[in-house]
């Protein structure tokens, strides 16, 4: 058979870059978008400060920065930078554009969402996964080698906008709401930490991590507020 059977295939060979290109996939969205990271780097400060102490007109304010990074990470890097090197990526496209729509449309509409006043577990872990997305996650590239050059900032790149978005869900109410906005970014996660282990690349565990951490804070008992 040409090319050999199906089995005789691993699941590297589905890989169509190598760690070089997939680096260099990054460094050249940051050249071509410069210095449009300062600016999302702001805009996601002014989230986590609206998180911290949140009120419904903040909360919608969140939905709607979510949703906007959602749709220009769909076009700018999925679609412009990462689908020409991955044909799997048209399939994702469509996700990260529904993803945008729930943002919009379960924040906004009919009551929108809810995010607890008072500090609890759930609460915590969702300022966690959030704050690590803003601050932490473009520094991980130090740690791999990759420089800052090809840093992923949060509202640019999907990894970072995921995992601030997991932790958003993690801790809104309504529960049905907040479930279906954790779908689209835990499957993305899932996605990122399987290419990232089959590169052989170091922090492949970081989006499996901040699934189990949305996950856990989800499934927490909610507490109850201070009187």
């Amino acid at each position: 058979m040409v090319g050999g059977a199906w089995w005789s295939y691993r699941p590297e060979d589905l890989l169509m870059f190598s760690p070089r290109v997939y680096a260099r996939l990054f460094e050249l969205h940051n050249q071509a978008l410069w210095p449009a990271q300062l600016l999302a780097l702001a805009l996601g400060a002014v989230a986590l400060v609206v998180l911290l102490r949140p009120g419904p007109r903040g909360t919608r304010l969140v939905a709607i920065l979510l949703a906007v990074a959602w749709a220009f990470v769909a076009w700018a890097f999925l679609w412009q930078r990462y689908a020409p090197i991955h044909w799997g990526i048209a399939y994702v496209i469509p996700l990260f554009s529904l993803q945008a729509l729930l943002l919009v449309a379960l924040g906004s509409l009919g009551g929108g969402l809810r995010l607890p006043g008072h500090w609890s577990v759930r609460h915590g872990l969702g300022i966690g996964l959030f704050a690590y997305a803003l601050a932490l996650h473009p520094l991980t590239d130090l740690a791999t080698g990759r420089g800052l050059a090809g840093a992923e900032v949060i509202g640019l790149t999907p990894d970072p906008l995921a995992i601030a978005t997991l932790g958003v869900a993690a801790m809104a109410e309504p529960a049905p709401r907040a479930w279906s906005l954790m779908v689209v970014p835990a499957l993305w996660c899932l996605l990122s930490a399987l290419t990232l282990f089959l590169l052989d690349a170091p922090g492949a565990w970081l989006p499996l991590l901040a699934i189990a951490a949305a996950l856990a804070a989800r499934l927490w008992p909610a507490s109850k507020a201070p009187r």
